[in-house]
């Protein structure tokens, strides 16, 4: 293997391409050398496995194989032990070509709410009275921007993407965000009556705090509702019947949904073996709120199909200091009061069956109902997601 087939091949996926990506047979053979020094033959723990998601080391090099582009998350781990750039920095770059082009009935510009940059999206058709409106939060795991689009005044925050701004940066961005519009929404056409809080993922996290933020404020119009898609609602347990069935389905691995949560509390990943295996909260904290994050709490139907109890395990002080605030309902709102979940709006959920975080969701949808909050719920496949994207 010579330096400069390393060379050549670090700049390539630097230059990254989905379309016109495609690797020389000596590039094959470096990318093949890069795998078998990245990736372990014989993952030591099932954990391991889900990292590696759908890819596969051959004990020799296969050229088919080889020209066959890995998950972007197993690309980005390869450059980062290359050192040529981040993993998180590859991944934003990809992500920053996926633009979606101009919509004939939508306008959209740049706006600041506050402090906090964003944008704001309007229907082009004019109306006859106020407008309904929506506050977006982008998904995106806390680590990337991914603005989108609708058919209603919708402000979406620009918020501070972790691992540069950790917690609780991108929840006070979006939080202030709102704030601010809903103080102005005279200057964007909107009822206050009609505004709600919405988003998937690590948005639906953000709007889930937000919305038990805003609940016993009152200075502001309450929000009418809020849409929650497959959200990301607790830390505690990663081995919740969801986590163990769908540990290595795209999108969302299991490893991924810890890394990406660690991300945005501490801005790195120390601990993440702790906090799959369940060993970076105290017994006694776990217990205390097992009454709303428990595998008792979820349907006997959605643990069938390859699920086993997980024994608890304790944790060692200097473990759970490093994570403590995963018990703050602002970055897990799943370990909100019943006094706080009462006083929520009207809730849409979608959850996904093979996705790892369906049953955040569902305990969501649990504590919500037990406290007198009408929840409309969905379920969804994986296939129609991905047809969505």
């Amino acid at each position: 293997m010579k330096p400069q087939d390393l060379v050549t091949l670090r700049w390539k996926l630097l230059c990254f391409s989905p379309k016109t990506f495609c690797l020389t047979e000596r590039e094959s053979d470096a990318w093949a050398y890069l795998l078998r020094r990245t990736v372990p033959k014989q993952p030591r723990s099932p954990r391991r496995v889900a990292s590696l998601g759908t890819a596969t080391v051959p004990s020799s090099p296969v050229p088919a194989f080889c020209r066959t582009l890995l998950p972007l998350v197993e690309q980005g781990k390869i450059l980062e032990k290359t050192e040529a750039c981040s993993q998180i920095a590859f991944t934003r770059y990809v992500r920053s070509g996926r633009k979606p082009g101009p919509d004939p009935q939508l306008s959209m510009r740049d706006a600041r709410f506050g402090r906090v940059p964003g944008r704001v999206y309007r229907p082009r058709a004019p109306s006859a009275g106020l407008r309904a409106g929506a506050i977006f939060c982008h998904g995106g795991g806390w680590l990337y921007c991914s603005f989108g689009r609708a058919g209603r005044v919708v402000p979406s925050p620009a918020y501070h993407l972790a691992p540069e701004h950790k917690y609780p940066a991108a929840y006070e961005d979006c939080l202030n965000a709102t704030i601010h519009f809903m103080k102005h929404m005279e200057l964007y056409g909107v009822d206050p009556a009609n505004v709600i809080v919405c988003r998937d993922s690590a948005g639906g996290n953000i709007a889930a705090a937000v919305s038990q933020t805003l609940a016993g404020r009152s200075d502001l119009p309450k929000l009418c509702a809020q849409i929650l898609i497959y959200p990301g609602l607790q830390a505690l347990d990663f081995n919740l019947p969801s986590y163990q069935q769908n540990q290595g389905v795209p999108l969302l691995f299991r490893e991924r949904a810890a890394f990406y949560m660690l991300q945005y509390l501490n801005g790195n990943a120390s601990n993440l073996e702790e906090v799959l295996e369940g060993s970076h909260i105290p017994i006694d904290i776990k217990l205390n709120y097992r009454k709303w994050v428990s595998p008792d709490n979820i349907p006997e139907k959605f643990k069938v199909r390859g699920y086993k109890p997980h024994v608890l395990l304790d944790c060692t002080t200097e473990v759970y200091e490093t994570v403590k605030r995963f018990c703050e309902p602002n970055l897990c709102p799943l370990l909100a009061e019943d006094a706080l979940i009462q006083q929520l709006p009207e809730t849409f959920m979608l959850t996904c069956e093979y996705d790892v975080l369906r049953d955040d969701g569902l305990l969501y949808k649990k504590r919500l109902e037990d406290n007198g909050v009408r929840v409309t719920w969905g379920l969804d496949s994986i296939v129609k997601f991905i047809k969505g994207l």
